[in-house]
């Protein structure tokens, strides 16, 4: 294969050539209630060779490597009539690796263990013999999915469920015109368990998402965890509804992970911030965003999450990046496109989702480093507040965001008070960045869902976050749903 392309990529008239190959297995189960609405295993193989002239791509997709060379060429002919300026790619010496699955360097892995450079800990992840999702029998993930779907709906008042299971396992081939040629799998798996409650009219919902780098024992033994969110869906029938207005607010450390992601990490993708003259005025490197506390990070070198890797799609190195260091802005995530067109080092942050899509700027795992605060630290000093835990749902628009929590409680005299029925906590995302006034020691990373982007859907990437105090948020309620399939997602 290292010949065959190597040869196909030579002798065109372009600045740069590339190539990916891929095969891929996925297993999707999908339940909607007592109904098994989906259970497929499915093969899929094909490739793109992606060119580069005078500043202009050109892409082409295909299924079979027959006439390779041909398609290369088509691939220039395309970038030929795009070509406008010209661009000279962020240097980067030839790599050949073959990389069966990420595994860090040993370095790597003991910094993931002392934390960084914070000096606190990841929580660790469990200690468990890990299980390749593709040697588990379609049947045993049935099965285990059977017993989940059970326990939800023999709960009291629950309506329906919605349950959604996918693993895949990629094998990506790249080579460039540069002399690179690398090889790596990349496995991927997540589950979404949602039960649905009803009494009378009244409807409401709770979630779980979870995800791995293709180990199936992640999402075993969850028969508590499925009895819990039954638990909870019922309970917010009764739950009482927020008076609106600017809360100091505690976010656990699953949705401070996505806030981190969706509101902030996006608009430090390199290509929206050269694409957009407005947000490039406001993403201005060296530009303070929060207190000296405030540390965020993108970084696709630690093991064991969905959004690490050794290579990104370019075939760039993994790293680690600084988005926020000190509360300053101090970094943003690149292509070598981008880099170039920046005048700023690449970060190996190309990515896409199959062989159908060109690579583009894309976030790995991305989370703020922990601080010195304990959770009861932080809550014994409200006087009254909202808690509020885990995602439903949310939308950005450049800085403004608006977030829906999947639970909440209030804060009453430093101690957590009554249920709440879902909320909602909107405003402006540098503003609520510089009201974080403390940050807890109790970094957990996120591993259910996946990003979205430029049609690419869904990215397997992880954030994460500890719990997180912002000293004013603007919160309302959600108007209580009315049939179930508004709570089918």
């Amino acid at each position: 294969m290292h010949d065959q392309t190597a040869e196909a990529l030579k002798g065109h008239a372009a600045d740069y050539i590339e190539a990916h190959f891929e095969e891929s297995e996925a297993t999707h189960i999908v339940y909607r209630g007592e109904r098994l609405e989906e259970v497929n295993r499915t093969c899929s193989s094909g490739g793109n060779v992606r060119a580069l002239v005078k500043g202009g791509w050109g892409f082409v997709s295909f299924n079979n490597l027959d006439k390779l060379r041909d398609k290369v060429a088509l691939a220039v002919e395309e970038a030929k009539l795009a070509s406008r300026e010209e661009l000279k790619l962020s240097l980067r010496e030839p790599v050949v690796d073959v990389v069966a699955q990420f595994h860090p360097h040993p370095s790597l892995t003991l910094r993931y263990a002392q934390g960084f450079d914070s000096g606190q800990a990841l929580s660790p992840l469990p200690s468990r013999e890990r299980r390749d999702s593709a040697t588990v029998p379609l049947a045993a993930k049935k099965e285990l999915l059977d017993e989940y779907n059970d326990i939800i709906l023999s709960s009291p008042k629950i309506q329906s469920t919605r349950i959604a299971y996918r693993d895949v396992r990629r094998k990506v081939i790249f080579a460039n015109s540069e002399g690179s040629y690398i090889e790596q799998g990349k496995p991927d798996l997540t589950l979404r368990l949602t039960a649905i409650a009803r009494e009378n009219n009244e409807v409401q919902q709770a979630g779980l998402s979870l995800g791995s780098n293709g180990d199936f024992s992640a999402i075993e033994g969850l028969h508590h965890q499925v009895r819990e969110l039954a638990r909870r869906a019922a309970a917010l029938l009764s739950a009482t509804q927020v008076k609106g207005g600017e809360y100091t607010v505690i976010l656990d450390p699953v949705l401070a992970g996505v806030f981190v992601h969706e509101a902030f990490g996006h608009l430090s993708e390199s290509d929206f911030v050269y694409q957009n003259e407005q947000l490039r005025n406001i993403m201005a490197l060296g530009r303070r965003f929060g207190a000296k506390h405030l540390n965020i990070v993108d970084d696709a070198t630690i093991p064991d999450l969905r959004g690490s890797y050794k290579y990104d799609d370019e075939g760039m190195p993994a790293s680690r990046t600084y988005l926020i260091h000190g509360g300053v802005l101090v970094g943003r995530l690149h292509s070598r496109e981008t880099a170039a067109k920046m005048g700023e080092k690449p970060t190996g942050n190309a990515r896409a989702i199959s062989y159908l899509f060109p690579p583009i700027v894309r976030m790995t795992n991305t989370f703020i480093e922990p601080g010195n605060s304990s959770f009861e630290e932080m809550l014994s000093e409200i006087k009254e507040g909202v808690y509020v835990k885990d995602w439903y749902g949310g939308t950005t628009s450049l800085e403004m965001f608006t977030f829906s929590a999947g639970e909440a409680y209030m804060i009453r005299q430093g101690k957590l008070a009554e249920l709440l029925r879902p909320v909602v906590l909107s405003g402006n995302v540098f503003v609520t960045l510089g009201n974080i006034d403390a940050i807890g020691s109790d970094l957990k990373m996120n591993q259910g869902g996946g990003c979205g982007k430029g049609g690419q859907s869904p990215l397997p990437v992880s954030n994460g976050s500890p719990h997180i105090r912002v000293c004013s948020c603007l919160v309302g309620g959600q108007e209580k749903l009315k049939s179930k399939d508004k709570n089918a997602k």
